[in-house]
């Protein structure tokens, strides 16, 4: 008999385009799916039909369980969570023994691949050039007088050691580039933070989010950059010093600044986030985007495959 599986999202058009592309048909192959996907507001409606369910498939929009309503689903067995970090909703799971797995590894390569295109470009001194050419004037200058260093014998700092981290380093690796990192050993050479930013050209911020990280990228430290470099935060906008920021910034018209996060999100009108020309924002992009959510479904149903042959699983919460 074919396992029992229901999709809880709250957001079930980002279910949809998650499980888009035949993954969706491919779930229904492999199990007796529940025909709708179920919402937190239809929840109570539909937990008298999901006594026999063993399995739940979600993405972002999963919304947390309560014990009781646990209670209603006595066969739960698992969930399978196509997107990013669980801690929201996993507890109540994680101790009755229900084997929760994340996707976060692969929403992982979106980022890297993010970063690692703006790490190139940076090298390059992209950002810089393009900001200052505004007339035929300056050609001849940028082009003979450029001062970025380009994409060879450079050092990159990645500050952190996740997952984003690790695959950043992979993706890094045929590149004739130095990548250090703070403060664990998944790069070439690890380094302090104050050695992070004062010798590399770019620092990619990966700190994990922990309280304890909260406004630890500071003033002191963009003081410390080196003439052109270039700062990227696909992180935490918290753990930027956002004031201290825009005044080191505003002073050194020679830095960059490449924020896919801040704190708040969006910035408030009239913040100097916006106005400055060496900061550059993006609307928290570097994540699995449109098509690129679908590796996060292809991950789960490699998952799913596996524990429905009891194999050992890749992609498993642990705490």
């Amino acid at each position: 008999m074919l396992c029992r599986a229901a999709c809880f999202c709250n957001q079930p058009e980002k279910f949809y385009q998650v499980f888009s592309r035949g993954r969706l048909e491919q779930l229904t192959t492999l199990c007796q799916l529940h025909p709708r996907v179920v919402t937190q507001d239809m929840l109570a409606h539909e937990l008298p039909l999901l006594s026999q369910v063993d399995v739940i498939f979600s993405s972002w929009g999963m919304f947390p369980l309560s014990g009781q309503q646990l209670d209603r689903l006595p066969k739960l067995k698992a969930v399978f969570y196509a997107a990013g970090t669980t801690r929201y909703f996993d507890a109540p799971l994680l101790s009755r023994g229900i084997t929760v797995v994340s996707a976060w590894r692969a929403n992982a390569v979106s980022v890297a691949e993010f970063c690692l295109a703006q790490i190139i470009l940076a090298c390059k001194g992209y950002f810089r050039n393009h900001r200052d050419y505004l007339a035929p004037s300056v050609f001849i200058d940028l082009s003979t007088r450029h001062p970025a260093p380009g994409v060879y014998g450079e050092r990159v700092a990645l500050l952190g050691a996740g997952a984003i981290a690790r695959a950043l380093t992979e993706l890094l690796e045929p590149f004739k580039l130095e990548v250090v990192s703070v403060p664990s050993r998944v790069a070439q050479r690890r380094v302090s933070l104050e050695e992070a930013f004062e010798t590399a050209f770019v620092v990619s911020n990966h700190l994990p989010n922990r309280t304890d990280n909260v406004g630890i990228l500071n003033g002191a430290l963009f003081h410390r950059m080196r003439p052109g470099a270039v700062f990227i935060n696909t992180g935490r906008g918290l753990q930027v010093n956002e004031p201290e920021l825009i005044e080191v910034f505003s002073q050194r018209p020679d830095l960059t600044a490449l924020l896919d996060v801040t704190k708040p999100e969006p910035p408030v009108a009239g913040s100097a986030l916006y106005r400055l020309p060496n900061i550059q924002l993006s609307s928290h992009i570097a994540g699995a985007l449109n098509q690129e959510t679908q590796r996060l479904a292809d991950c789960v149903l490699d998952e799913f495959r596996r524990w429905l042959q009891g194999e050992p699983l890749c992609h498993q919460v642990i705490k």
